[in-house]
């Protein structure tokens, strides 16, 4: 067998891992490493010589600039094409504008006014701001905490995902790079760093997760242990931005609701609220040619700028479409968490990002098969609410008659997934039947009209649901009931035959 070819100065073979550039004199292929080229750095090269062939032909020839607002900004005619998000004039202009306060929509308490209880009666529909920890049962490092500590935590050879701000463009870099361009005070771009998950690192024993987070973290109480799928890590980020990174407008992956504590320096958001209205307007612009040369604030009735200083916690609701950007050279943690509060909106976003064909890599990992082991969850509770003749608070009603829904027709449309198949051996069917158990409980589902939690249908009895019906959760009748020009949710439990205003569990 021949040997593989060597590249290099290092004489190694190809390693798809590595970042590689050519020499546009020799043709040969050289590790950005050993010839201290950063991924990030290559676009701004038009002619690379090696080092070999720069003894002879000269240094590098670099791209010439011919406009600050353009993601490319060696464009001809770039004087009639509009500003691109991220650039220098981008960020010079949005930061000379004015917005509505976020204070007529963020709701500010305690750390220890900020329970389960608190949310499950008065619900999570918008931006919570905490000034102080004090009460949240989060744990972080102390405020000076610098960027090379993160090196020694996490470990410098880490590879990270960066942000160029300046083109919305990814790359990656070692983290020990990363630091030091930090650290260098004359930095020639503006670098961000937003996706650094260190769950698995030393770091991930100086932070813990505020309570709340923990308390409704579907990953963190419905999760099995024997699980086929990977446990999904997105509750652990730390963000390290410079001044002026931005970050365009977003909804977070599956609908996800979001905590962000700044350890030190700013971050400034512009929020929007995810009514039908402007979610298909978001939908439409994350969809359009020109996404990046419309600010998506312009296209919404309010959108709200919410100043983030150090020593502040913001926890954002499902849904909610936002951009960032770091006034101050920042140090922030934060993390991603789905719950039961909102249902209907997080599988809404789910299947959004299924119709503007997200990458896998950007989705929520596994966000199907939570859902099915959430079900399970949700159809053992509903059991014990009607042993104990207790009514189910509204939220997990409306987030029920929203999920079922979504697993039939995961079922009935999607394959099942490939390693699934590899892993189990079995079925859709099975693997289905495998999540949520197979007790042959009789309380159930899916015929006449029943549709329950208990033994959701399959692809063969999907033809048996019928529309505008009764339908019976375990034991509950969840009903629709017309009140004027509006609808109203109405409860009866099969052992209360009259109305009346049940009781919740107020477990906390």
């Amino acid at each position: 067998m021949a040997a593989a070819p060597v590249y290099c100065l290092c004489q190694q073979p190809y390693d798809v891992n590595r970042f590689m550039i050519e020499c546009d004199v020799c043709k040969d292929w050289f590790h950005g490493s050993c010839v201290r080229v950063e991924e990030h750095q290559a676009v701004d090269i038009d002619l690379y010589h090696c080092p070999n062939c720069a003894a002879l032909h000269g240094v590098s020839l670099m791209r010439k600039r011919k406009n600050w607002h353009r993601h490319d900004y060696t464009e001809v005619d770039e004087h009639v094409k509009p500003v691109q998000a991220g650039t220098s004039v981008f960020v010079r202009e949005l930061q000379a504008r004015s917005f509505p306060s976020a204070d007529e929509i963020i709701i500010r308490m305690h750390g220890a006014q900020l329970t389960q209880k608190y949310l499950e009666k008065h619900g999570f529909e918008f931006p919570i701001m905490l000034s102080k920890i004090d009460g949240l049962g989060i744990s972080l490092p102390p405020n000076n905490f610098s960027v090379r500590e993160v090196e020694e935590y996490v470990g410098g050879d880490k590879v990270i995902d960066v942000i160029d701000v300046a083109r919305q463009a990814d790359s990656k870099m070692k983290l020990h790079d990363f630091v030091k361009y930090y650290t260098d005070p004359h930095r020639n771009k503006v670098l961000n760093v937003i996706s650094l998950e260190f769950s698995d690192t030393k770091m991930a024993e100086l932070v813990e997760v505020p309570d709340i987070v923990k308390k409704l973290s579907w990953v963190e109480n419905y999760w099995p242990e024997d699980s086929f799928f990977p446990k999904p890590y997105v509750q652990k980020y730390c963000l390290m931005g410079v001044k002026d990174s931005y970050t365009d407008f977003h909804i977070d992956f599956g609908g996800t609701s979001v905590w962000y504590h700044v350890l030190w320096g700013e971050k400034i958001f512009y929020l929007i609220k995810p009514t039908n209205a402007n979610l298909a307007l978001y939908e439409s612009w994350s969809s359009s040619v020109n996404q990046s040369e419309v600010f998506f604030g312009d296209r919404v009735d309010r959108c709200y700028k919410c100043v983030v200083r150090q020593g502040n916690t913001l926890l954002i609701p499902t849904g909610w479409i936002h951009g960032v950007i770091t006034s101050k050279d920042c140090m922030a943690f934060g993390g991603n968490f789905l719950h039961n509060l909102n249902i209907r909106t997080q599988i809404r976003v789910y299947e959004m990002e299924k119709r503007l064909k997200t990458p896998e890599l950007f989705k929520f990992p596994y966000f199907e098969a939570i859902c099915w082991y959430v079900a399970k969850s949700l159809q053992e509770t509903l059991k014990e609410l009607r042993e104990d003749n207790c009514q189910p608070q509204n939220y997990m009603v409306e987030g029920i008659k929203y999920l079922i829904p979504a697993l039939k027709s995961w079922i009935q449309k999607e394959p099942f997934p490939k390693e699934a198949r590899i892993n189990l051996g079995c079925s859709k069917r099975k693997y289905c039947r495998y999540i949520l158990g197979n007790n042959g409980c009789q309380e159930g589902l899916g015929r006449d009209g029943e549709m329950g939690l208990n033994d959701l249908p399959f692809p063969n009895e999907l033809n048996k649901q019928q529309q505008h019906k009764i339908h019976l959760f375990n034991g509950f009748h969840v009903g629709r009931t017309s009140q004027g020009a509006g609808q109203s949710t109405a409860f009866q439990t099969r052992a209360e035959s009259g109305g009346g205003e049940g009781r919740g569990r107020d477990d906390q």
